[in-house]
């Protein structure tokens, strides 16, 4: 009877003690309350407090935790934005106890930090300054959160702006202004494409040019050279300049109609085909070339004043 007496008492006991210990894990650290106020921070490991006298308040994390914060404002050109803020933190092992009892709900003070601080730098730049400097508005987030939130007990660990997206009206007018951009590069490369090949046309033109009058030069000056071998030919034979002049005249001629001739498409000029018209056009073309050298003569002889 005795025996199962103490059983009695001796279990009930040993369940008592049991429920004093407890474990807290790796990077966690435990708050324990002796009927309401503060007792002790416990550290990892197997703890012991008294039972149904001490009481666990709560479990507090030591590891870097994230809030992520979407916070819309408008920028320095009137253009609303929505940027994701991401605030890594970790709790001071030190200052638990601050962290434990100064706050009632951490993450919306830091969300408030975070709308403070964004509203106050993003209206001061425009859009395009927003994307080229969100590192700037990420320091500036950070190092307001981390003076605020140190005597609480909160480490600001980074701050980041993971995102920044404009109005679905403004992401379209920037994008039609990228794509006129490069429309207007793609128009101006073609425009300088389109010059070089004109510029190297002319010149290839000149070029040819200048090569075909070379080459006319020097056909006149064979055919002048050939004609003055040909006269003194026929003076040697008895004939004189007139009448070998006249028979190389009629000579090209018949040679241009036969050189027409062997051409079906081409168009025909008949000019004088007798025999004296030969003398006839070369008598005519001296008497221009005179009629022509007493003129110029003329109007280079100076009048007489005293007249």
């Amino acid at each position: 009877m005795f025996q199962i007496t103490n059983l009695i008492l001796i279990i009930p006991a040993i369940a008592i003690i049991a429920m004093g210990f407890f474990i807290v894990n790796q990077q966690t650290t435990a708050i324990v309350e002796r009927f309401g106020r503060f007792l002790s921070i416990r550290q990892s490991g197997l703890q012991f407090k008294i039972p149904l006298v001490d009481k666990i308040a709560g479990r507090v994390s030591l590891k870097i935790q994230q809030l992520d914060v979407i916070v819309e404002t408008k920028t320095k050109d009137d253009v609303f934005v929505q940027l994701k803020i991401s605030v890594q933190f970790q709790i001071l092992r030190e200052k638990v106890y601050d962290a434990f009892y100064k706050l009632q709900n951490p993450h919306d003070q830091i969300t408030a930090y975070i709308f403070d601080t964004v509203r106050a730098e993003v209206p001061k730049m425009k859009l395009d300054d927003v994307f080229e400097k969100k590192d700037d508005i990420a320091l500036a987030i950070q190092r307001e959160l981390k003076q605020a939130m140190l005597n609480y007990g909160y480490d600001i660990v980074k701050a980041l702006v993971t995102d920044i997206d404009p109005d679905a009206q403004v992401k379209e007018a920037m994008n039609r202004i990228n794509a006129a951009e490069r429309e207007k590069l793609a128009a101006q490369f073609e425009g300088d494409a389109q010059r070089i090949l004109i510029v190297e046309r002319a010149k290839a033109e000149a070029e040819s040019k200048r090569l075909q009058g070379m080459g006319i030069a020097d056909q006149r000056r064979e055919i002048a050279r050939g004609l003055e071998e040909s006269v003194d030919v026929l003076n040697k034979a008895g004939i004189n300049s007139q009448e070998a002049s006249a028979l190389i005249v009629i000579t090209q001629h018949y040679d241009t109609l036969q050189s027409i001739g062997s051409d079906t498409n081409s168009n025909l000029i008949l000019l004088p085909n007798n025999p004296n018209a030969a003398s006839s056009m070369l008598n005519d073309m001296v008497t221009s070339l005179v009629a022509a050298n007493k003129i110029n003569e003329s109007s280079n002889t100076p009048k007489d004043e005293s007249k």
